[in-house]
């Protein structure tokens, strides 16, 4: 059941919209779906509230929420304490003006069904942590009638022991009669002293009332420029504030309720798995700015009762319904109840107002406020900047102290933390007994800023050298921990500006910018002698070679055919066959080798069959030595890309190299917080996140960002860090084996933190943009990232132009091959003058030889026809060798006479080699004497061993042999020329 003020539109269609996501998500009921009844009373009206109570308690209900004012909540827990009905209570404010505590009564018995879903008041803590922060000793407050007087009790005790001057005043909803009776009542003595008293006022009224409130006196002259005003309310919105802040003149501080809102739009409206409408959680829409405090815990308030509703469905502890009746005096509570209210009491949940949970006394305590400020100005157009937090767990966290600062900061001695981090920070001298002294970029720009402003600084490093991680328990460690505890001014180190982190401490500009680079081992250069074949594989290798034989073999096969057609006489129309290198099968596989790596290869071919076969081998050449010649290319390029890791895609996919970051840190929570988004439609951020994160991130994370530097060296490691830090780590190492690979993950910058609401940051920040503008920071980035340092980050990254020559070991393969050939073609020419010694050693030394004087017919033919250009043949008579042919026998020694009538040549007789004085007479038929070209004093050469002879046959050449002379007769024809020497002759 629920109630509410017939005056609170929004409080239905809130309840009303709870109730439908519950219905539309089954993340927590899955197939129970909620029934309502709603009631509407007037405001302040206890006794129309009991009824309606009562109608509800007669129809059944499990719980009563309500949104109510004091009365009727005081009227409504005196019901459910005595029917036993879990009462959810949301307190409504007073027509816009601040909430009081509401004064319930105690039950009789202790047990208590009412449960406070909006936190209590806690307004009178904030203004007085705000008072003595300002060091205020007097001071006004002004409220309107509207207001419970009695919520200032506690804090005007409290001032009272701390010994301030407070004064109170009621302001009427006239607020210019206000303003007129002041002029009519007071003399001017008295209007000083009251617009002294005016300088620090506290406004516990309504936006408007405020508003209208400063505007009077402002135009009464009661405010000056030294004013501050303080405007306390839980409820203001962004636009009522800047009203507020324009109208005034001086200082203006607000205080208002505030709720987490979620930075990231993805997991905005979802909460534990329960995704909530986008009209309540997405501001863009605006139905949120238009709603409520009350509205907003009217919202939790059904979640939380759905939240009990699981559990105790799961814990199958369920108790019907009971219709109660509320005018009976023997009408009995609920008997469940009582179980109803524990589990509610127990339960905990994240809603739109944050984390709800309720303590023993039935109070949810989980509360937060903003305090937002302008500076001293006389101007009305100020902007508005948080200043501080206050909550129920930590109190204050900032600064509300204001210093005028102008232009510098002389006399100033700042406290600053920080953290080593290469090249930030780092110890540059460290004497024993004497302070540590630092440098890095970050003290280059430290020191920038204290030469500029004027100001000196101590420095020490935070003591778990950490820079800031929120703490379960909302505190912060490290750096960012420092700063809200007040023991240092700033910090600065290699710190990166966040939303978790800006929300708790100031920031100035940044002073450059952040991203996450990826630090691995430069690939090992693999060194491939016959990388030039690796074009083809294996196989294509295995088929060429085994193609050339078959080729040659069907060359030859095909030649042969031919040379047995060509045997036939010609006829007188039919020209010869050309002669053929085809003549064996080695000529044949050679001439196919000698094409394919274009070194020759032509022969004169004159069947269509051969010319077929040549030119499909030609053309099967071309595209086998185009082809590799492209593959070569494309190798050689894509060889030079050593890194196969270019991006945190190629590293997701791929399982071979492990990668993690440090713990605990912004680039761990940014990881995290990407991997666990559901709504993240690229995988790859989950695939990182789950390899990080690996067993709590002790796996593949590692504690520091030196730890990661050396694990990245020394193994098969990816170290996930700031760009700029693994970028000096590359350029700084001693073996320059390191290499960074630089993706742009967000647009996050590094920059000097401050304490919340610190005077100095506007002032770094201003000269920070100087020392941008001046090229200052340039300088310094140049000294700390050299670009033409040591080691080359871009050697295995991007390839240089100097790098495209190939290098030896890439042709060490060819060159190989080839002494591989020369050693061969050696040991070949050894065997065989080996084999040809050994041979001619066990040879008889008498062998008959067959000569085929025919052919030394043609041989004798073709010597005389190429000299007799430009020879003439001397008269004396021509000596010829004798042929060693071995020992004949008697019968052999003599044959007829051969008669050669085409060359005028004849052989008469075979001489036995004994037989010195005897001569080979060739001699012409009738006609004259035929000069042969041949010199006396040539002799044959001193060869040993047997020899083949033209035609196939095998001859035997003795020793130096007396030439033996020759007789012969002149045959007539054309004249012979003389020999252009006399010496040149011819020997067979």
């Amino acid at each position: 059941g629920a109630i509410f003020e017939e005056s609170a539109a929004r409080d239905d269609e809130v309840f009303q919209l709870a109730i439908s996501d519950l219905s539309l998500n089954d993340d927590i009921l899955q197939s129970e779906k909620i029934t309502y009844s709603i009631k509407f009373i007037e405001a302040n009206n206890p006794f129309q509230a009991v009824q309606e109570a009562c109608d509800l308690m007669t129809q059944g209900i499990l719980a009563l929420v309500t949104s109510t004012g004091c009365a009727s909540a005081s009227a409504l827990q005196s019901l459910t304490d005595a029917m036993h009905i879990p009462h959810l209570y949301v307190q409504r404010n007073n027509v816009g003006s601040p909430r009081t505590a509401c004064q319930l009564n105690p039950s009789p018995d202790g047990e208590r069904y009412t449960l406070a879903a909006r936190p209590p008041v806690r307004l009178n803590d904030v203004m007085l942590k705000l008072v003595t922060e300002l060091r205020w000793q007097k001071f006004i407050v002004f409220y309107d009638s509207e207001y419970d007087i009695r919520g200032l009790q506690s804090f005007l005790d409290q001032a009272s022991r701390l010994g301030l001057d407070v004064s109170l005043q009621r302001v009427d909803r006239n607020i210019s009669r206000v303003f007129a009776n002041l002029f009519s009542t007071m003399r001017t003595e008295e209007l000083n002293r009251y617009r002294d008293t005016l300088r620090r006022a506290i406004l516990l009224l309504s936006p408007k009332g405020a508003q209208t409130f400063i505007h009077e006196a402002v135009e009464t002259n009661l405010a000056s420029k030294d004013s501050h005003w303080v405007f306390v309310n839980e409820e203001i919105s962004d636009a009522e504030i800047l009203e507020l802040v324009h109208s005034a003149l001086g200082r203006m501080t607000v205080i208002r309720q505030i709720f987490p809102m979620w930075k990231d739009s993805n997991i905005r409206c979802m909460r534990n798995n329960h995704r909530i409408s986008s009209l309540l959680c997405d501001p863009q829409e605006g139905y949120l700015q238009s709603l409520q405090v009350s509205n907003l815990y009217l919202y939790d308030s059904v979640l939380m009762l759905a939240n009990a509703f699981h559990r105790k469905l799961e814990d199958r502890k369920w108790h019907s319904m009971a219709s109660l009746n509320c005018i009976r005096k023997s009408t009995k509570p609920w008997n469940g109840g009582w179980s109803m209210l524990e589990t509610i009491q127990k339960g905990r949940i994240s809603g739109l107002t944050g984390v709800v949970d309720f303590q023993d006394d039935g109070y949810n305590t989980h509360v937060q406020f903003e305090i937002l400020g302008t500076s001293y100005s006389e101007t009305f157009g100020k902007d508005v900047r948080r200043l501080a937090t206050w909550d129920s767990t930590r109190g204050l966290n900032g600064s509300l102290q204001e210093r005028r600062l102008e232009s510098d900061m002389q006399g100033v001695t700042l406290k600053v933390v920080t953290v080593l981090e290469e090249p930030f920070v780092m110890v540059a001298e460290n004497i024993l007994g004497q302070p540590k002294r630092y440098k890095g970029f970050s003290i280059d720009v430290l020191d920038a800023l204290a030469k500029n402003l004027g100001f000196k600084y101590e420095i020490y490093q935070v003591l778990d050298s950490k820079y800031g991680q929120k703490l379960h328990n909302g505190s912060w460690n490290g750096m960012i921990g420092e700063l809200i505890n007040k023991h240092a001014d700033l910090a600065i180190s290699a710190i990166t500006i966040t939303p978790e982190r800006e929300s708790v401490v100031d920031f100035s500009k940044r002073y450059m910018d952040y991203s996450v680079g990826i630090l691995i081992h430069k690939p090992e250069e693999k060194i491939n002698i016959f990388s030039l074949f690796a074009p083809f594989d294996l196989a294509v290798w295995a088929c060429i070679a085994a193609v050339i034989p078959v080729v040659g073999v069907l060359i030859f096969v095909l030649n042969r055919m031919q040379s047995v057609q060509a045997q036939t006489p010609p006829t007188h129309q039919q020209q010869p066959p050309a002669p053929s290198a085809f003549t064996s099968i080695h000529s044949a596989i050679w001439i196919v080798y000698g094409a394919f790596v274009q070194q020759g290869g032509e022969s004169t071919v004159s069947s269509v069959a051969l010319r077929i076969v040549m030119g499909s081998w030609w053309l099967f050449t071309l595209i086998v030595c185009s082809s590799y010649t492209a593959n070569l290319a494309a190798y050689l390029t894509v060889s030079r890309m050593d890194n196969t890791i270019r991006s945190f895609q190629d590293l997701a996919r791929q399982a071979d190299l492990s990668y993690g970051t440090v713990r605990d840190s912004a680039v761990y929570d940014y990881f995290r917080a990407k991997g666990t988004n559901s709504l993240e439609q690229d995988s790859t951020f989950s695939e990182l996140w789950r390899t990080i994160s690996k067993n709590n991130g002790a796996d593949n994370s590692v504690s520091g960002p030196s730890e990661g530097i050396r694990k990245a060296k020394k193994s098969s490691y990816a170290f996930l860090w700031d760009m700029a830090v693994v970028e000096y780590a590359a350029l700084t190492d001693d073996d320059c084996s390191l290499t960074v690979l630089r993706n742009s993950i967000s647009s996050k910058g590094y920059g000097i933190a401050l304490q919340h609401g610190s005077p100095y940051r506007d002032l770094f920040s201003q000269r920070i943009l100087e020392l941008q503008d001046n090229g200052d920071l340039d300088i310094f980035k140049q000294k700390w990232w050299p670009r033409m340092g040591r080691c080359d980050l871009d050697s295995h990254g991007n390839p240089q132009p100097d790098g495209r020559a190939l290098k030896l070991h890439s042709f060490a393969g060819v060159f190989c091959i080839l002494a591989a050939g020369l050693l061969l073609a050696c040991l070949v020419a050894g065997l065989e003058m080996w084999w040809n010694s050994n041979r001619c050693r066990q040879e008889q030394p008498k062998e008959d030889k067959e000569v085929n004087l025919e052919q030394v017919h043609r041989r004798m033919n073709s010597l005389m026809d190429e000299d007799m250009a430009h020879k003439e043949i001397p008269t004396p008579s021509i000596e010829i060798s004798a042929l060693d042919i071995g020992t004949m026998q008697p019968s052999q020694t003599m044959e007829p006479v051969r008669d050669y009538q085409s060359t005028g040549l004849s052989v008469s007789t075979f001489l036995p080699e004994q037989d010195h004085g005897a001569g080979r007479m060739l001699t012409q038929g009738p006609g004259s004497s035929l000069p042969l070209p041949l010199s006396g004093s040539s002799t044959m050469p001193s060869i040993q061993c047997k020899h083949r002879s033209p035609n196939g046959g095998l001859f035997r050449q003795s020793p130096v042999k007396t030439p033996m002379p020759m007789s012969y007769q002149s045959v007539s024809g054309r004249p012979i020329p003389e020999a252009i020497e006399p010496t040149h002759g011819t020997s067979i």
